[in-house]
């Protein structure tokens, strides 16, 4: 009877742990080979490893649970637990939101960590009344433009269909002479292919996720500027956890910022090598097309203040100390 009684226990119990795990499903933008997609899924291990299995996280990449655009949204209403995405991608919601993608107001990676240090509070703050929790974020590599046709000022650029994918990349495209064109990454190689558009400002990691080799000649490594992604959590899901659940998926967090800045800075010379090893011709802009730029980046920051007031300014401010 007593051996009766200790089988039913343990079966109890074993019952009661498969009851007590919380499975997630999280929406990731890029493919599997991507390294911010590769971070999120070792984000997700890490809590599995460190909550006994309590928290299982379902990385879902190349947005094939939500669209760029509706990630946040899905967030929010819980139609997924967790996404990852490009933060400037909502700065039509909040300046604040876009700051990263000021031209050259952040152009290498220590300028942009000072930046993003100085930026998330402020972010958090507003995601945490959106019923939104702020986990990580991770850079993309400097920003770069593809074209088929060598550009050495912004006049050869002048009517081009160029990719935008956030409201700051679209101004800068209007500023640039040419016409922006919203295309997200798993749209790329087909907008290129039927003509939909003929150049575009992205990273090396889209550069080589898209193989931009197929379908343009030309890499301006111009680090116009180092855009942010982030990983955020629906709130109500979040404080449904236990509380050491809810710690280990923060600290996981804490581990997955750091190992993305790691893995950016890394990544972003073995990937430019890669397109130049595919045939494309890698080199700098022209000091005309650079000073050109240049001004592009002192309009839009002065248009960014304008627009996010106060906490634009406050923000600035802390970036600039010291």
């Amino acid at each position: 009877m007593i051996k009766k009684l200790l089988s039913m226990a343990c079966v109890l119990a074993l019952a009661g742990t498969a009851q007590a795990a919380t499975n997630w499903n999280m929406s990731t933008e890029q493919p599997d080979n991507n390294f911010l997609t590769q971070n999120a899924r070792e984000f997700a291990a890490d809590i599995k490893a460190a909550t006994n299995g309590e928290l299982n996280i379902n990385v879902q990449s190349n947005s094939v649970l939500l669209k760029r655009p509706e990630v946040k949204r899905g967030v929010q209403q819980g139609v997924v637990q967790a996404g990852e995405m490009l933060v400037a991608a909502i700065g039509n919601e909040d300046p604040l939101f876009e700051v990263d993608s000021v031209p050259f107001l952040a152009s290498s990676f220590d300028q942009s960590e000072k930046l993003w240090k100085a930026t998330r509070p402020f972010l958090a703050e507003r995601l945490d009344k959106q019923g939104i929790v702020l986990v990580y974020g991770s850079p993309w590599p400097p920003q770069g433009i593809y074209t088929k046709q060598p550009v050495e000022q912004l006049s050869d650029l002048a009517g081009v269909r160029f990719r935008a994918y956030s409201p700051a990349t679209s101004r800068l495209v209007s500023l640039m002479g040419a016409v922006p064109t919203t295309v997200q990454t798993p749209e790329v190689p087909q907008a290129f292919s039927t003509g939909i558009i003929d150049a575009m400002l992205t990273s090396p990691a889209t550069g080589v996720d898209s193989q931009a080799w197929d379908y343009v000649k030309y890499y301006y490594d111009a680090q116009v500027f180092i855009p942010q992604s982030f990983v955020i959590v629906n709130k109500r899901a979040f404080q449904r956890l236990p509380e050491n659940v809810q710690k280990a998926v923060l600290e996981a967090g804490e581990r997955a910022e750091q190992r993305g800045w790691a893995m950016s800075r890394e990544q972003t010379s073995k990937l430019t090598q890669t397109m130049a090893d595919k045939g494309m011709v890698v080199g700098p802009l022209s000091d005309k097309l650079a000073a050109q730029l240049q001004a592009i980046g002192q309009t839009m920051t002065e248009e960014w203040l304008k627009k996010a007031g106060a906490d634009g300014q406050k923000l600035l401010d802390t970036y600039r100390q010291p």
